[in-house]
């Protein structure tokens, strides 16, 4: 599939990235990754409850937590927060509920371990409607590391392997490897129908990654942007307000703590 989506000869190029972007050791014991889990999950977002409640669907949380805890409990100074992973769901499944069940083709800049995409399949999956996930991040798909996680106690381990628990969401999802920028430039997607943004946060390239996909688009197809917080992105928050002043997208703003914000805009 990659093939198709890149063309006859074609590649992102590789990122130059150090062998060990997470370090070589694990960076938190079992317990200490035990532990950020449940604290993450005591936390209440009303903003996101009230959004599964007005789109009509919620991703099944006890699966999203398990998920979460291999991919989303990490060693970070900022608290942890993996709420868009209920927001891509519903606002995916409300898209799908609406569509006329042809092919869909979605697009996603910054991959990181994969939680984002997982969640977005398992949409797919659940709602029985065909399509695929085009997904991009600077991290190496098929390359060993360690990814500052609880599964790091076992050893370096390859996306592929650390996801190796979901293979049939697994096989709705292309990985590339490779900066955003370059991606956009390269990979041939003729219709993009959902997209989920999330990669270097600067200003050019939330609006170069959004250009990509509005031009792919139609409309009733949406755009999720993530880290929309004006304090910590303020590059995402300008293209965000680019945006709104444009005629093409009504973008919906959603704030689900002072560190995390996000915006979904529909094509009008």
């Amino acid at each position: 599939m990659a093939a198709r989506i890149l063309g006859k000869g074609q590649q992102v190029p590789k990122p130059d990235l150090p062998a060990h972007p997470f370090g070589t050791e694990p960076r938190a014991s079992r317990e200490r990754y035990l532990e950020l889990h449940r604290a993450a999950q005591s936390v209440a977002y009303p903003e996101i409850d009230a959004v599964e409640e007005k789109l009509g669907f919620a991703i099944d949380r006890p699966w999203m937590e398990e998920l979460a805890l291999h991919t989303q409990v990490v060693v970070k100074e900022s608290s942890l927060n993996y709420n868009h992973g209920r927001l891509l769901y519903a606002a995916l499944r409300r898209y799908l509920a609406g569509h006329d069940g042809s092919h869909v083709v979605i697009f996603e800049t910054g991959t990181a371990r994969g939680f984002s995409a997982l969640c977005m399949a398992c949409a797919l999956q659940d709602a029985a409607v065909p399509g695929y996930i085009v997904t991009v991040d600077m991290l190496p798909h098929e390359r060993p590391i360690l990814w500052n996680c609880i599964d790091d106690h076992e050893g370096p381990k390859t996306r592929q392997q650390l996801l190796s628990a979901y293979p049939e969401l697994l096989s709705r999802i292309v990985f590339l490897q490779g900066r955003s920028d370059e991606a956009v430039a390269t990979i041939g997607l003729l219709r993009v129908n959902f997209a989920f943004l999330d990669a270097t946060h600067s200003e050019v390239d939330v609006r170069r990654e959004f250009e990509f996909v509005s031009a792919r688009q139609r409309k009733g197809d949406v755009v999720i942007l993530d880290d929309v917080t004006p304090a910590a992105f303020p590059g995402v928050v300008a293209a965000v307000e680019a945006i709104e002043a444009g005629d093409d997208y009504a973008v919906e703003r959603i704030v689900a703590s002072e560190q995390r914000g996000y915006a979904i805009a529909k094509h009008r």
